[in-house]
């Protein structure tokens, strides 16, 4: 029995991918492990925050020490990342409906860690009745 190839997306999939575009339906575990796997986290953030900062770099244009525009960069860049964080699993959410994916697949990682430290708190201390 042979393994299927990984359908990976080509580099114009990617980028329509990065904007908000759905992928192909066989590229549903790529999305899954995009979204879900190891580095999800980093990729979201970098997704969201790269494609400010020469937004941003327009600011050092203006005239006068380098702190003024260095501070005005920051009074964006600062809540830009915080409301990033903060939406994160919304988008998250979102881009798993996109693709035909269940979203309640956030919360399983979370839901295996409570129910494993509640099974070890059982086994250590036994059912409270």
């Amino acid at each position: 029995m042979t393994t299927p190839l990984r359908t990976r997306p080509t580099v114009i999939q990617r980028l329509a991918y990065a904007v908000g575009r759905p992928l192909p339906p066989q590229m549903q575990d790529w999305v899954r492990n995009d979204i879900l796997g190891p580095g999800g986290v980093r990729r979201y953030l970098l997704r969201w925050n790269v494609p400010v900062i020469p937004l941003l770099l327009l600011f050092l244009l203006i005239p006068g020490p380098v702190w003024i525009p260095v501070s005005m960069m920051m009074l964006l860049l600062l809540p830009w990342t915080y409301f990033s964080v903060a939406l994160m699993s919304i988008w998250q959410r979102h881009r798993l409906q996109q693709h035909g994916l269940d979203p309640d697949l956030l919360g399983a990682k979370a839901q295996a860690r409570a129910s494993r430290e509640r099974e070890d708190y059982e086994r250590r201390f036994g059912r409270a009745a």
